[in-house]
C-alpha cells in the first residue's frame, strides 16, 4: 500500500473465501472492508488538516507519533497503527495448504526459540495472554535476533521490525470463533504465509548485520 498520505485500502491479496474453513468469507469482508478501511479513512481525515505531516511515511507516523501536536497525537497513534498492523496481518496470510519457512528463517527460529513448535507456543502465549484487544508479533532487531512481542490496542512493535502478527481484537475472529481465541489462533497459524515471512526476514537481514545461526 502507499507509504504516505493519502493512504488507500489495499485489496485483499486473495479471494474472500480463499482462507476457508479457517477464516470464513463473512469474517474477511467485515475485518478487511469495514475495520481496516475505517483506519485508513480516519488516518486520511486526520492528515488532511495537517499538511505539515502529510510527507511522513506510515512507518514514521507509527514510530514518532509522540512528536505530533496534541490534537493529532492520539488519533494518529491509533489509526496509523491500525493501518500498519492490518496491512501486515492480511499480507502474511495465505490459503491452505500449510506452508513452511525457508532454511534461513528456520535456522534463525531454531537458534532463538529452539524450533518452530517452540515459536508457535511463544506466539500462542502472547496471543492468548494479551488482555483485551491487541496483537502478538514475531519481530527481528538490528542484530538479527528474533523475538515474540505483544502490544495492546493498535500499538506497533517499532522500532523492532515486524515479520508476522496475529490480530487478537475480537473483530478478527468473533463472528466465527466467538470467545474461542485459542481456536482462532490455531486456525491463523495454519494460514501463515511462511515464504513471505521468510522474504521479509531476508530483506531485514540484507540491510543490517546478521547474527550467526550457530
Amino acid at each position: 500500500m502507499e507509504q504516505r498520505y493519502p493512504f488507500t485500502l489495499p485489496p485483499l491479496p486473495y479471494a474472500y473465501d480463499a482462507l476457508e474453513p479457517e477464516l470464513d468469507e463473512k469474517v474477511l469482508h467485515f475485518h478487511h472492508d469495514k475495520h481496516f478501511a475505517a483506519y485508513v479513512d480516519a488516518l486520511n481525515q486526520l492528515l488532511e488538516r495537517a499538511p505539515a505531516y502529510q510527507s511522513w511515511s506510515l512507518w514514521k507516523l507509527c514510530l514518532d507519533w509522540r512528536e505530533l501536536p496534541d490534537d493529532l497525537r492520539q488519533g494518529v497513534r491509533n489509526n496509523a497503527g491500525g493501518v500498519f498492523n492490518h496491512d501486515l496481518y492480511f499480507r502474511t496470510l495465505h490459503p491452505l495448504p500449510v506452508s513452511a519457512p525457508d532454511a534461513a528463517l528456520e535456522g534463525a527460529v531454531a537458534r532463538d526459540f529452539g524450533g518452530m513448535m517452540k515459536l508457535k507456543e511463544a506466539m500462542r502465549q502472547a496471543a492468548l495472554g494479551q488482555f483485551g484487544s491487541g496483537w502478538a508479533w514475531l519481530t527481528v532487531d538490528r542484530d538479527g535476533r528474533l523475538a515474540v512481542q505483544k502490544t495492546p490496542n493498535q500499538d506497533t512493535p517499532l522500532p523492532l521490525s515486524p515479520l508476522l502478527c496475529c490480530d487478537v481484537w475480537e473483530h478478527a475472529y468473533y463472528l466465527q470463533y466467538q470467545n474461542r481465541r485459542a481456536d482462532y489462533f490455531e486456525a491463523w497459524w495454519r494460514l501463515v504465509d511462511w515464504p513471505l515471512v521468510s522474504q521479509l526476514y531476508a530483506d531485514c537481514m540484507a540491510c543490517r548485520p546478521p547474527r550467526p545461526l550457530s
